[in-house]
């Protein structure tokens, strides 16, 4: 039981991808952002690790979308993350997710026992993406979110806020209560007026969150998550945009715009 007295730290040898934490300056409705994550992968073991700095415009804010990668043809276990959109056509992607250390993998027991730390990934999207969709080869699905604009921008501070906070003071990733889905759900509830418990079983499972986003009236589209899913994934046009500096929009062709709820 000596894990049960172990302290979080960011002091320790981690993978070169996750070294850096971001960090964001406000100053009204201005966001500067360092750490921004952009990496460019060979393979999932292979890859340039580079970061920038980007100053985005809050007021800019028009859209959020949710990414799904389920890892196993069994449905539960996936991956979430968001992707918040801009009127000049930029997205900022953010992924809480497990702080590696070196050659370390994360098991589902490591996660319930204090053996990971926590960090908020601040990226591009065509690294997040990228990464899921080419590299690893999983399945990843892209919903438009039905959102009043003022929650988004709100949803998008509370993230970075919180990103911020975990440079001072470190969590421990928990597989139950401490996760990708569960943090993404909080901040759901600072700025919705319908609480989400984060045990619900579509939380804890996340391969079924999309569902349950539908459920709660905020995937923007005509299309059912429940029998119309693959119309959702996004593998193809990944693969194919890759490499343009144009990836974001590439992925979004043939949308509507999205719609904003109160």
């Amino acid at each position: 039981m000596r894990w049960l007295f172990q302290k979080p730290s960011n002091c320790r040898d981690w993978s070169p991808d996750q070294v850096v934490l971001p960090e964001a300056r406000f100053d009204g409705d201005l966001v500067e952002i360092t750490g921004i994550r952009d990496c460019r992968y060979r393979s999932t073991t292979d890859f340039t690790v580079t970061h920038r700095d980007q100053a985005f415009d809050l007021g800019q804010l028009e859209r959020l979308d949710f990414f799904v990668e389920p890892f196993a043809e069994w449905r539960g276990p996936a991956h979430t993350f968001l992707s918040f959109g801009f009127e000049d056509g930029e997205q900022l992607a953010i992924s809480v997710e497990v702080r590696r250390e070196n050659g370390e993998e994360f098991s589902v027991l490591g996660g319930l026992t204090r053996q990971f730390e926590l960090m908020y990934v601040v990226a591009t999207e065509r690294d997040l993406v990228g990464l899921r969709s080419v590299h690893r080869g999983n399945r990843v699905y892209r919903y438009p979110i039905r959102a009043d604009v003022e929650r988004i921008r709100k949803m998008m501070v509370a993230m970075l806020r919180r990103a911020n906070g975990l440079r001072d003071r470190p969590e421990f990733y928990n597989t139950l209560s401490n996760t990708c889905t569960t943090n993404i759900v909080r901040h759901l509830n600072e700025v919705s007026d319908r609480r989400v418990p984060w045990w619900n079983p579509r939380v804890l499972f996340p391969g079924y969150s999309d569902r349950l986003a539908q459920a709660l009236g905020l995937i923007d589209s005509p299309f059912s998550v429940e029998t119309d899913r693959e119309s959702f994934e996004v593998g193809e046009v990944v693969r194919e945009a890759i490499d343009d500096p144009g990836f974001s929009r590439r992925i979004r062709e043939g949308d509507e715009p999205q719609q904003s709820v109160g």
